[in-house]
């Protein structure tokens, strides 16, 4: 039952919404940190493993609400860019666990994350022309983003191998 004045859910293209990002999450649940994580040097300031999920869970139903929100605010014409940019970063968000968990392509993750925070950006900038709660939506995803960029970054550069054999050359000599 709709509050008065408000529309009714439409069941099917939340339901989309929320399979397309199911998907992109599952990725995440299949290619786990592991040990070979473990054995990453990592900062200091690398948060608990726990708050990985706990953000990510959140952030994922943002993901779909903002779809869902800007979708039914859309005309069909209307939708077909910020949609496509929307599955762009989606897919980019889908590839990042395979290629660091999965394939240890550390470089490869942060350039996936980079386009994705690009995408990210122009999705919301999309989104808001047509629905400011859906882009609104996105911006904690954006931020979160932008922090597991640097924390990509920064364990690349902790673990670089070059950089490795210096420190182990420095502590032996």
């Amino acid at each position: 039952m709709s509050r008065k004045g408000a529309s009714p859910v439409n069941w099917p293209i939340l339901a989309i919404f929320i399979f397309a990002t199911l998907l992109a999450a599952a990725t995440g649940a299949y290619f786990r940190p592991g040990q070979w994580y473990r054995t990453l040097a990592k900062p200091a300031w690398t948060p608990p493993n726990w708050a990985f999920p706990v953000a990510w869970t959140i952030i994922y139903a943002m993901i779909a609400s903002a779809g869902y929100v800007f979708t039914v605010a859309a005309t069909p014409a209307e939708r077909v860019v910020p949609l496509t940019v929307f599955g762009i970063q989606l897919a980019l968000n889908a590839a990042w666990s395979p290629l660091f968990f999965g394939a240890h392509r550390m470089g490869w993750a942060l350039a996936d994350i980079l386009v994705m925070i690009v995408a990210i950006a122009a999705t919301i900038v999309l989104f808001t022309q047509i629905s400011p709660v859906s882009g609104a939506l996105l911006l904690p995803y954006l931020v979160w983003s932008a922090f597991a960029s640097y924390l990509n970054y920064t364990i690349l550069r902790l673990n670089d191998p070059r950089r490795r054999a210096a420190i182990r050359q420095s502590a032996a000599g």
